[in-house]
């Protein structure tokens, strides 16, 4: 698509006699998102940015126009929610950026600066990374409200999974795996289900014939990590589907499955690797107590970050953490315990705030403290020795069941979001 722009003083002063006025270049539309757009500038920022992604990881690329499309679906998935996410109050502030860009450096053993000489190395100036930090940012709290919190866990799940011996192995199994993913739309017709079947084959014969996974993950994939080469990654067979455990069970590192069908559609594995956990050892424990803020509509992160300070300066004046806490926070269940979170072990929390809860002394008080559940007063009351075989057993059960769920979940919401979504393609007019 091509538009014409004209100086606004030639369309004001020009002669009657003049020369017709230039045509010049302006950024090109290559989608419409609801009342937004995505333009090409953007799209071949991201482009450029996910080609060296895939180079580093050594996935071959697909054809470019394959690759263009692919992230294109991509983007427009995450301006929805980014869209829904300001629509419903949500807020992030500078600050919030600036904390985020500090935990990223961070978790890289580098300084901001470094971290902002080595995007802009990379083709990314600091603006442009940090808008892509905050709109991460909105992203992860809105799936936090949505999804995240809204996942329960009952303790018959719990005692389901470890019932037994053979089960309880069973969810020791550890998995690395990649993912290829055709999805098949809720409402789909036999046709629509035959096509996406018949795709699905067609993927698996290329594979069979020798084609690169990541590549193919890469063109095909309808999942959420197709951009990283279909990786998903270390899991817990318990955070995996009852469909994938059974087929990777069978598979030994390397081999490819069949396709596969699930409530969504149709998937193929790729086994990259396999562990049993780690036996059992004593750890430090941590008896810890916090007050939980959560970003909203009604409240943005820099208004609950300075409340967060107000109860922290009443809390070392003398005021009592758990009547505060009682009051205040908005993790519902430690709120009615006075915030208490009881004992807790390595790779329990978010590493946010086990990280805040490390650094602190006994009855020290953090500052707030950021993680994608939302701002956190934090309190450590002591620290113990402890073998926590059955405990930790018990308590990896229970994330593993949680992040299943959130992973459905999440898959659905997405597509409906997707489905609601006014979009669209101009991509076709712009190549």
């Amino acid at each position: 698509m091509r538009l014409r722009a004209f100086p606004l003083l030639f369309l004001l002063a020009a002669p009657a006699v003049a020369a017709p006025p230039p045509v010049l270049d302006v950024d090109r539309i290559v989608a419409v998102v609801n009342n937004d757009v995505i333009t090409e500038t953007e799209l071949d920022a991201r482009l450029d940015e996910t080609r060296r992604s895939l180079a580093s990881q050594q996935i071959r690329l697909p054809p470019d126009d394959v690759l263009r499309r692919q992230l294109l679906e991509r983007m427009i998935i995450e301006r929805v929610q980014v869209q829904l996410a300001s629509q419903t109050g949500i807020h992030v502030t500078d600050q919030d950026v600036d904390n985020a860009l500090e935990t990223i450096a961070s978790r890289n053993k580098m300084t901001v600066e470094k971290l902002y000489a080595t995007v802009t190395r990379e083709g990314l100036d600091r603006a442009a990374y940090r808008e892509q930090v905050k709109n991460q940012i909105l992203i992860q709290q809105l799936v936090d409200r949505e999804i995240t919190s809204r996942v329960t866990v009952t303790e018959s799940e719990v005692a389901n999974l470890l019932e037994g011996e053979q089960q309880r192995t069973r969810a020791e199994e550890e998995y690395n795996i990649s993912h290829i993913y055709i999805a098949v739309p809720e409402t789909a017709a036999t046709e629509q289900v035959r096509q996406a079947k018949a795709r699905a084959d067609q993927v698996l014969r290329e594979l069979r014939e020798g084609g690169d996974f990541g590549q193919a993950a890469v063109s095909y994939s309808q999942g959420p990590d197709a951009l990283k080469g279909g990786s998903i990654g270390w899991r817990n067979s318990g955070q995996l589907p009852e469909l994938f455990v059974a087929a990777l069970e069978r598979m030994q590192p390397g081999e490819i499955s069949g396709v596969l069908r699930g409530p969504n559609g149709f998937h193929i594995l790729k086994l990259n690797d396999r562990r049993g956990k780690e036996g059992a050892q004593a750890v430090t424990q941590t008896h810890v107590r916090h007050i939980l803020l959560k970003p909203s509509e009604i409240q943005s992160a820099a208004e609950a970050r300075s409340k967060l300070e107000e109860l922290r300066d009443r809390i070392a004046a003398g005021e009592d953490f758990g009547e505060l806490a009682r009051t205040y926070s908005e993790d519902t269940v430690s709120a009615a315990k006075g915030g208490d979170l009881g004992w807790v072990a390595p790779k329990q929390l978010v590493p946010e705030f086990e990280g805040a809860m490390n650094g602190l002394a006994t009855n020290q008080l953090s500052d707030p403290v950021q993680t994608p559940f939302g701002l956190h007063l934090i309190q450590v009351l002591g620290r113990r020795q402890q073998d926590v075989s059955e405990e930790r057993a018990r308590q990896a059960a229970r994330s593993q069941i949680h992040a299943r769920k959130a992973d459905d979940r999440y898959a659905q919401w997405v597509r409906q979001l997707r489905d609601e979504a006014y979009v669209e393609y101009l991509l076709d007019e712009v190549n």
